[in-house]
């Protein structure tokens, strides 16, 4: 038994089919999945104080399915159920001019946590989401760029692809994986400020503003449509991309 991710939860209710029980209904699309599995127990013991009891020996999990968490026990286990190295994922505070290649050397840096200057009010990280998100959308797409199929790792391993948010977090975009597509830098760029978006079908679109079209479709695929992610379910919602076209695309 452990911990497999972390979500909001939107209310409790009683189990319809079982007396004295409860189900706990999960806010939609809060659910952010751990990218290592959590034990309850590690080598040093429990990671919730309350699975403890005063006399220092076991309390019965399974009495206790549902309960309270302290902040302490919370970012324990959070910190815990993500990996310490980057690996695939992108940076995201690279300077604009770092140009990313294949075979260039990058030092590897360790993730540092920022729990402990988030708020303890707050019951998910914003840290934490963008890091899942990312790394479910990069994955989604084999690390490669769907509009321009580039794929380009550098030496440390890295994808230079980011994962982009089609509807953005601050336009009350979510964190669901059918919200994001994994971009190289210029066409996320061009992306970001509409200068290209995507049809419902995934076909590229170019705004009329760019003063010279012709260089983009130099490096769109041919097909003039970005490739489709293997995973259906992973594949952007049109309700995401028409948000894009009518408030982002300068038609």
């Amino acid at each position: 038994m452990g911990y497999n991710g972390v979500a909001r939860i939107e209310r409790i209710i009683e189990d319809p089919t079982i007396e004295k029980m409860y189900i706990a209904i999960i806010e939609p699309g809060s659910f952010v999945p751990f990218e290592v599995f959590v034990p309850f127990r590690t080598e040093t013991g429990f990671l919730e104080s309350r699975l403890v009891t005063p006399s220092g020996n076991p309390s019965g999990i399974r009495q206790s399915s549902v309960r309270t968490m302290s902040d302490r026990d919370f970012f324990r286990i959070l910190a815990r159920g993500f990996s310490t190295e980057d690996g695939i994922l992108p940076r995201v505070d690279a300077p604009s001019d770092d140009r990313t290649m294949r075979g260039v050397r990058e030092d590897v840096e360790p993730f540092e946590s920022e729990f402990a200057r988030e708020r303890v009010e707050q019951t998910l990280n914003r840290s934490v989401r963008d890091r899942a998100f990312r790394k479910c959308v990069v994955e989604a797409y084999e690390h490669t760029c769907p509009v321009t199929s580039l794929k380009l790792i550098n030496g440390g391993g890295r994808a230079e692809v980011v994962a982009a948010h089609i509807r953005p977090v601050a336009s009350n975009g979510s964190d669901s994986p059918r919200n994001g597509i994994a971009l190289s830098g210029t066409v996320h760029w061009m992306f970001d400020r509409g200068l290209i978006s995507l049809s419902n079908e995934l076909e590229v679109l170019v705004s009329r503003q760019v003063n010279n079209p012709d260089q983009i479709w130099e490096i769109v695929n041919r097909s003039r449509k970005a490739n489709a992610p293997a995973n259906a379910s992973l594949r952007p919602h049109p309700m995401f991309l028409e948000w894009h076209r009518e408030n982002v695309f300068k038609n």
